[in-house]
């Protein structure tokens, strides 16, 4: 183990330290309700219930760590200034923490980061906030922001691994007990670099100990479940950023040795499920989430039959969702489904191919949502790329059976992640 390990490894958020937490930030930090879900209740044959953190003023619980950690620190440090980088929700925490407290903050995101919680973090900051928009993934702008406060001397604000974030997420579990009315026996949270978890497993454990603990991250950046899986905090070298608020490729000390002693599971769950679970919230239950507000809900799958007449909680982070992505959403839902699929068809030159395609091929419930063709050569037959949207996962067989047996089958695309890549 390493010298550093076994010194996080030490830090534990005490009940009295979190205590002294939600009494620091009572005064900007909502008491977010703890809802019963009608639909996944009836769903699962459980009784969930959803603690809608997404209810926040910044619509996100980041601002409990961001504001009891700046709201500690000493006047001559608040005066010299404040610096963070976040992928979008910890930023607007910090905007809005230096903005109630007036301490100047430097607020570095990557250039990735969807542009509503841009605006949304110099909305909060008001004129106290510079926004700098740097590098591809929360882990360039952190590199930039670090070389920032070496330069000028600032007081860095850590997303999730720093002492005082933890114990203000922490108050979430506090919350959440005061609000249960019954004894819990799960509760699903997501997990990006840790500090949520950490916290929040640390105050069930003390508490409410037989309460399960299960951790959420996306399949394309498994940063936790990698560590765990080596014994030690790992850096990814590649990780998918669709999940922005949860994408890092590496977690906190502090949070993996906490969250390597509390969780019961940690799990990954494919950005198209998540997709699925942004789209069934809005459309069934008027709930708008951000990708990592969906993560602890689409993990209920995983656990339908264990969690069966049992008192489930799931966090729901957060609600900073660009409505430019809608479509991405949707694409990456029907994909998982099995619903969406791409292929180049070759369609012989001559006049009537296309009718018979769509005549002779195509199922009487599928639709043609992508079209490109090429004539741009001599052959007999020129390619085109074509999406296809089934009704039903079963009628993908018969469909390309047809396209054999017609000879219109070129290639399917769905499984070329270099090619795929350009569709979606």
């Amino acid at each position: 183990m390493s010298t550093l390990l076994a010194e996080t490894k030490i830090y534990k958020p005490s009940l009295e330290a979190v205590k002294e937490a939600a009494e620091r930030i009572k005064k900007v930090v909502v008491k977010t309700p703890l809802a019963p879900s009608f639909t996944y209740s009836n769903r699962y044959s459980a009784n969930i219930f959803l603690k809608r953190e997404d209810l926040q003023q910044v619509r996100s619980y980041k601002i409990r760590g961001a504001y009891n950690k700046i709201s500690s620190l000493p006047q001559e440090q608040l005066d010299r200034g404040v610096i963070c980088a976040s992928a979008g929700n910890h930023a607007q925490g910090v905007a809005f923490a230096c903005n109630k407290l007036q301490a100047k903050g430097v607020i570095y995101m990557p250039g990735t980061t969807p542009r509503q919680k841009v605006e949304q973090t110099r909305m909060f900051g008001g004129e106290w906030v510079d926004v700098v928009l740097k590098g591809d993934t929360f882990d360039d702008a952190f590199k930039n922001a670090m070389k920032h406060r070496e330069k000028y001397d600032l007081v860095f604000i850590h997303p999730f691994d720093d002492e005082k974030v933890i114990e203000g997420q922490a108050t979430i579990g506090l919350e959440i007990l005061e609000q249960a009315s019954e004894p819990i026996d799960y509760v699903f949270a997501p997990l990006g670099g840790g500090g949520l978890l950490a916290g929040l497993s640390s105050i069930f454990k003390e508490l409410s100990p037989n309460t399960k603990i299960i951790g959420v991250e996306p399949e394309g950046a498994p940063s936790m479940t990698s560590s765990l899986k080596q014994g030690k905090v790992v850096e990814l070298d590649d990780i998918e950023r669709f999940v922005d608020g949860a994408a890092v490729q590496k977690v906190g000390s502090r949070n993996f040795a906490i969250c390597r002693e509390n969780l019961d599971e940690m799990i990954t769950i494919p950005e198209g499920k998540i997709c699925q679970t942004i789209l069934d919230l809005y459309n069934q239950d008027a709930i708008v989430v951000e990708p990592a507000g969906a993560m602890a809900i689409s993990a209920l799958d995983h656990f339908a039959e264990e969690i069966e007449g049992k008192n489930v909680v799931c966090i729901v982070s957060g609600s900073n969702n660009d409505i430019t992505r809608t479509a991405e959403i949707k694409e990456r839902a029907l994909l998982y489904a099995g619903l969406k699929h791409y292929f180049v068809i070759s369609f012989p030159q001559r006049a009537g191919a296309l009718k018979e395609f769509v005549a002779k091929v195509l199922g009487p419930n599928d639709d043609i949502t992508h079209f490109e063709y090429s004539k741009k050569h001599h052959r007999e037959n020129g390619p085109a790329v074509v999406g296809i949207e089934l009704n039903d996962p079963a009628d993908f067989e018969p469909l390309v059976a047809r396209m054999k047996a017609k000879n219109f089958y070129g290639e399917y695309l769905n499984d070329k992640p270099n090619l795929f890549q350009f569709l979606v």
